[in-house]
């Protein structure tokens, strides 16, 4: 199973991933983004990676 990571010295907590996916991404209080679960059975989670403007999110 893949896993996806965020690089938190580099997001900046825009909110975009959250908003395309809530079911993954969540912005938490420290203003970064954190991953809740690594699959997604409603979204592509490859192509809101792509969409990150920093590039802060991984799917190893």
């Amino acid at each position: 199973m893949a896993k996806v990571t965020i690089d938190a010295s580099v997001c900046v907590g825009c909110g975009l991933c959250e908003q395309l996916c809530p079911e993954v991404f969540e912005v938490q209080a420290d203003g970064v983004a954190h991953s809740k679960v690594d699959t997604c059975n409603t979204h592509n989670i490859s192509e809101i990676v792509e969409q990150c403007p920093v590039s802060a999110i991984k799917v190893e």
